[in-house]
């Protein structure tokens, strides 16, 4: 398949998806309809090579060993703050030898952009912003130019928020946030952004770009904030995509079928109270909605405010009931393992990264002989 027909099926997935059942939250799910499983495993991975090649070798190998069937790639940003035609087609080149697809470009708006390359979007600074969503734009229209049918980003001042690690199974590291004993930290550059001036840089920006990913056919898959945070904020920064009303507004905002999510589940959950009854109902909300562009399968301890990130197998969520949701829905893109958790003996963490890889798998082909 060339990349043109590749682009145009995975863009009618989006538009052709609908729900295929009602499940209550933490069942099993069943349906009458079944669609069938089209979704693929993935993964985001970012690596250098010695020479600064975005897509090495050995990462490219590494994914094609254990069934990686498309990958979320990271080209590089010049000094123009722009992507090189010539770079994407390179990676692309060496993940179609492997039989992997270039699906996925990120890395332009990423957690922490607010000191990044486009830095005046999230601190609302006119005229700069509209430059910088102009460059922004100019990045979709290259990933239009090279075949690949999604961009990810991120809308977030704040970087992923953490606190001490705790100890996990086998002598590894879990990921871990209680804010309730999370330092008090200065204010960012962005000073006060409360919620709805939040919105309205947020908007601005939606009302700009989904356009242009719409014209051109681009998924637009924006990954929430992580984690949420009291509405009084954090660091001065109320984070309005870290609420499941929040996630609920943004896609209302600018509608297109090309506006949606890096739904990352594990970040989801974080914002419930109850997460291992809630996911399974927010993950069909937006699946219905055809609102899923890439998954990010992980899953937590706890609940809001106060969680591990754990192995897929062993935290609280139900990760075979919500693969079952993602097929019933008809998601028919990437799932993907994301941060898994960290051991002083596995570099990279590609043992982690390979025990996700085989637990996902194995879970699509196990719902796929259920439809």
């Amino acid at each position: 398949m060339d990349r043109r027909s590749f682009v145009q099926t995975l863009g009618a997935g989006v538009v052709g998806a609908a729900a295929a059942s009602q499940v209550a939250g933490g069942a099993e799910a069943t349906s009458t309809a079944r669609k069938p499983v089209r979704m693929r495993l993935g993964t985001q991975r970012q690596s250098r090579g010695p020479d600064g090649d975005r897509m090495p070798d050995e990462l490219v190998q590494f994914c094609a060993r254990h069934g990686v069937e498309g990958i979320c790639g990271f080209p590089t940003l010049d000094e123009d703050r722009r992507w090189s035609l010539d770079e994407i087609r390179r990676m692309q080149d060496k993940c179609e030898a492997a039989g992997i697809q270039l699906e996925i470009l990120g890395g332009a708006l990423a957690n922490g952009s607010l000191f990044g390359p486009f830095p005046n979007i999230l601190l609302g600074k006119d005229p700069e912003r509209d430059r910088e969503i102009d460059l922004f734009c100019d990045l979709i229209r290259t990933a239009a130019r090279a075949g690949v049918p999604c961009v990810k980003y991120n809308l977030s001042i704040l970087k992923v928020l953490r606190t001490e690690p705790t100890p996990g199974r086998g002598g590894s590291q879990y990921s871990t946030w209680v804010y309730a004993k999370a330092p008090q930290r200065p204010l960012t550059a962005a000073g006060e952004v409360p919620g709805e001036l939040f919105w309205e840089r947020i908007t601005y920006f939606l009302e700009r770009v989904i356009p242009v990913a719409t014209e051109l056919k681009i998924r637009m898959a924006c990954h929430p904030h992580d984690p949420g945070v009291p509405k009084s904020g954090y660091q001065g920064i109320d984070r309005v995509l870290g609420t499941v009303d929040g996630l609920k507004r943004f896609i209302e905002i600018a509608p297109s079928p090309y506006h949606g999510f890096n739904f990352c589940i594990g970040s989801v959950a974080e914002m419930l109270n109850d997460p291992a009854n809630e996911i399974a109902d927010v993950v069909r909300y937006f699946g219905e909605r055809d609102k899923l562009f890439m998954i990010h399968f992980r899953n937590i301890r706890g609940r809001r405010d106060d969680f591990q990130e754990v192995y897929p197998d062993n935290g609280d969520l139900d990760m075979v009931n919500l693969i079952r949701v993602l097929r019933d829905v008809g998601y028919p893109h990437l799932v993907m393992p994301d941060h898994m958790p960290r051991h002083p003996d596995d570099h990279n963490s590609r043992q982690a990264f390979a025990y996700g890889f085989g637990y996902i798998k194995a879970l699509i082909q196990a719902v796929s002989s259920e439809a």
